[in-house]
């Protein structure tokens, strides 16, 4: 089991990169889901109402290259988080701004944060 994943440095993130990675509506749904999880990582079991094992990994694998989340291997699992900070530091105001439109076009009537909560919930 791989110990490691490469991930580009603050300073490498390139906002045709990111762009291209958050093309994908699973993509974007995986994102509001991290979002919402209060920091606290994710794994990929967590995420399977959005395709198979295989197709996770896929758009988890995308989103790691171009420098949105974070992926640290901790045995079998694979714990994601954002990195809101780097992003932050790289793109000013850009990660909330795609995490509010993702989520008034996900869910457009309830209220941010319930989503999340029912996700999390079925851990």
């Amino acid at each position: 089991m791989t110990d490691f994943l490469p991930h580009p440095a603050t300073e490498d993130l390139a906002l045709p990169a990111v762009l291209t990675a958050l093309g994908d509506e699973t993509r974007l749904a995986i994102i509001e889901v991290l979002a919402g999880s209060c920091d606290r990582a994710v794994t990929c079991g967590q995420l399977l109402q959005f395709g198979s094992k295989t197709a996770i990994s896929y758009h988890v694998a995308k989103l790691r290259e171009a420098g949105i989340i974070h992926v640290r291997p901790e045995g079998t699992k694979r714990m994601l988080t954002l990195r809101r900070e780097d992003l932050e530091q790289r793109f000013p105001g850009f990660l909330d701004s795609v995490v509010a439109s993702t989520r008034a076009s996900l869910i457009p009537d309830a209220q941010p944060g319930m989503q999340e909560t029912a996700q999390l919930a079925g851990e």
